[in-house]
């Protein structure tokens, strides 16, 4: 078990670590999905609680080509991951989502780790996000989809020079893990107890 004083850096995971977005999440994609099978939708919002980690672009086409088995072409894809981020963007510009716990390990710790925000929400909005709940002076980078979180990691440690063994990412999901391990940089979980077995060690709370 290591601790977060044994790390330099820390990469954070966006949705359920530092916002509390995961219910607006699914309400975007109801609402963006409403012509369609409510069925099928509900059976969309299952794979995404699993894959948290994963981009919308990705969500969406999974929708269509395993849910409803019909093909969908790239620009019908980055049409409704627009629609989808129209909706983020109105509605998850509210400061009581933030986290507290980890908002406020962020704060007190900025002059401590190098801090870098890689998601799998859109890249653009998570910035616009950011930006608008002022939380976007403690992060070096904000970066998210349509790029996969394992080669946002990898860009990271490689356009900073970072040693693997003094990173750390933090994150909720299974895609989270699979993103560190995939750069041979240590996990945390964090706000999800089926990760407690996964990774360094699980963060309960961070005060």
């Amino acid at each position: 078990m290591k601790s977060l004083e044994n790390y330099k850096v820390i990469l954070w995971d966006f949705d359920g670590v530092i916002l509390d977005s995961m219910a607006i999440r699914d309400q975007g994609f109801v609402e963006v999905l409403k012509e369609y099978s409510e069925a099928q939708v509900n059976e969309l919002l299952v794979y995404h609680r699993k894959n948290g980690g994963l981009s919308r672009y990705v969500k969406f086409r999974y929708f269509f080509e395993e849910i409803r088995g019909e093909e969908i072409s790239n620009d019908s894809v980055n049409g409704l991951a627009e629609q989808f981020s129209n909706v983020m963007k109105s509605l998850l510009i509210n400061p009581s989502l933030l986290i507290s716990d980890s908002l406020n390990f962020i704060i007190e710790n900025v002059q401590r780790y190098k801090m870098h925000i890689v998601s799998g929400s859109d890249g653009n909005e998570l910035r616009y996000l950011c930006e608008q709940l002022d939380i976007d002076q403690y992060f070096l980078t904000i970066d998210g989809s349509p790029t996969p979180k394992k080669q946002l990691v990898k860009s990271v440690l490689s356009q900073f020079g970072y040693a693997q063994e003094d990173c750390v990412l933090i994150g909720d999901s299974i895609n989270d893990f699979e993103a560190a391990e995939s750069n041979s940089v240590d996990f945390m979980g964090f706000n999800n107890s089926n990760l407690m077995d996964m990774g360094t060690s699980y963060i309960k709370s961070f005060k």
